[in-house]
């Protein structure tokens, strides 16, 4: 039977919408199985301008809030979302960490910088998981240099510190080109954590200590935070499985 007449612009429409839809759904958060995106691809829902731990301490609950609201503003200027990616333009002054707070988790999590870039990730609000061009960078020297990333930075130097704790130092260097993307793995159990970069193992089940109250134990919860350090930044497909 041959299509009648009037039906074709219907089909034809048909026919676009197929073609167009993976255009237009292309930058749509993808999660693996169990994980869930906390970066939604469009806009930074469920991000806000960071306050530390120790703030959150001291601070009371209404300047905390105001804090937020005046950070989250410069956040927002200087923290963009283009084609599913997040991207940092080197200013302003302000983190971007999740409203949420976490305990235990897994966080997949692909970042990229430029050459002589600088960054790392606050996990449960705690620096953190280095994020460099180690190289290049002025602030990569003696140990760190040439390192690579995905170290606890601000963990204590190999030679004073208890053997469990060490993580400072990556096992070794999984950094790809500067400018290309590069990819994160990484569980957080307690306060200890293993990082993969890359599919590379490079931190083994080291202790983050508590940056903000030195010689407390780390807080239960706390925000995932992506660190300003002064430049041009990029960050996509974050997400999140909540462990026990």
């Amino acid at each position: 039977m041959r299509t009648p007449v009037r039906l074709l612009p219907a089909l034809a429409f048909g026919i676009l919408a197929v073609g167009i839809w993976p255009a237009l759904h292309a930058d749509e958060p993808k999660p693996p199985k169990d994980f869930t995106a906390i970066f939604n691809g469009k806009n930074l829902d469920g991000w806000q301008g960071n306050i530390d731990m120790k703030q959150r301490v001291t601070l009371p609950k209404e300047k905390q809030e105001e804090l937020i609201k005046t950070r989250s503003k410069t956040a927002a200027e200087h923290w963009t979302v283009k084609d599913g990616v997040i991207h940092c333009d080197g200013k302003g002054g302000v983190s971007l960490q999740t409203v949420k707070d976490y305990g235990n988790f897994e966080l997949l999590l692909d970042w990229k910088i430029e050459k002589n870039g600088d960054s790392g990730l606050y996990l449960r609000g705690q620096p953190q998981v280095q994020i460099w061009d180690s190289e290049n960078t002025p602030g990569a020297r003696g140990v760190d240099k040439n390192s690579g990333s995905g170290g606890l930075w601000n963990n204590p130097l190999p030679k004073d510190a208890d053997p469990k704790s060490i993580g400072k130092v990556p096992l070794k260097k999984a950094d790809k080109p500067v400018g290309e993307w590069n990819t994160f793995h990484i569980v957080m159990v307690g306060d200890v954590v293993t990082v993969k970069l890359n599919g590379e193992l490079v931190v083994d089940k080291a202790k983050l200590p508590n940056y903000f109250e030195k010689g407390k134990p780390l807080p239960e919860k706390g925000p995932i935070e992506l660190q300003f350090h002064g430049d041009p930044l990029w960050f996509k497909n974050i997400y999140v499985k909540e462990l026990p």
